[in-house]
């Protein structure tokens, strides 16, 4: 698989209006796993209210497994902060096949940092009923293992690790399209137990994909397999909003899609829009 290259600043274009809001929102940091000094930041919004119970966001960054950090999704913890939701940006290990941390771990970690967050619900005025979770490339792939594979690692666990709704941009849904992927996952896993479009079922919670067509990072086909795998049950809703000329993070296709990203800032404002519309419709955030 190629390496993919993210900056914070390339990933959404937002209204100006609602950045400018978000500004001085205030970044808290937390340890949500003391043993790996793992963090999680957490972004309230400006009219905070303890006595009150919020819809939640959980972010993960993308940067293929193995590069990132939590602060790349900083802005978007404002943007959701700014429309009324408690938002939380995730650390997770990255892959270091020499010290035996492959994508497994990062699966794994985002799991334990949804647990964490329902476990504080109380301390942070969250609904725990009512939990986003919203992550780019590889981060799309930990939101949708965190949903599907429930508490992989952790069968006993009482609390749930799903997020209660999906965001996904340019996911990574199916790691059967990358043909050496299992090397990255060393003994840990079969790659098939950690693809989330092959284990869709009747319990995967709304989502909304947005991506390129001409996708060669995250390949459109592992997308389409996911909205063909909700499709098959009733009470499912998936939207797939596939948009023309851009391929991996909007990038337009006339450029490379696999190196530094060039969103189409059209694009960009417009799948932003859609998911902003999806969250409205779950009322997870007003009518802005």
């Amino acid at each position: 698989m190629k390496l993919i290259i993210f900056i914070t600043s390339l990933l959404f274009t937002f209204p100006i209006s609602s950045q400018v809001k978000s500004d001085s929102l205030a970044i808290e940091e937390f340890t949500y796993d003391k043993k790996e000094q793992l963090k999680v930041y957490c972004v309230r919004p400006s009219d905070y209210n303890p006595n009150n119970k919020y819809p939640a966001i959980v972010i993960f960054h993308g940067g293929g497994w193995s590069i990132g950090e939590a602060s790349w999704g900083f802005s978007s913890a404002k943007h959701y902060a700014s429309k009324g939701m408690v938002a939380f940006s995730v650390q997770y290990r990255l892959q270091d096949l020499e010290k035996r941390i492959t994508p497994y771990e990062s699966v794994l970690d985002a799991q334990n940092a949804i647990r964490w967050i329902r476990k504080n619900a109380n301390k942070f005025s969250v609904n725990q009923n009512k939990i986003a979770s919203y992550g780019w490339s590889a981060g799309a792939h930990l939101a949708a293992c965190a949903a599907i594979f429930n508490n992989l690692d952790a069968p006993n666990e009482k609390i749930s690790s799903a997020p209660n709704l999906l965001l996904l941009k340019s996911p990574a849904l199916s790691l059967l399209v990358y043909p050496n992927f299992q090397k990255r996952l060393l003994d840990k896993i079969n790659v098939r137990n950690l693809s989330p479009a092959e284990f869709v079922s009747e319990n995967t919670p709304p989502t909304i994909i947005v991506i390129g067509k001409d996708d060669t990072v995250t390949p459109l086909q592992g997308s389409e397999l996911f909205k063909k795998n909700m499709d098959k049950y009733k009470k499912n809703e998936c939207e797939l909003i596939m948009y023309d000329g851009v391929g991996h993070l909007f990038t337009p296709s006339s450029e490379p899609d696999d190196g530094w990203p060039n969103p189409d800032k059209e694009v960009s404002l417009n799948a932003q829009m859609k998911m902003n519309d999806f969250l409205k419709k779950y009322n997870y955030i007003k009518g802005f």
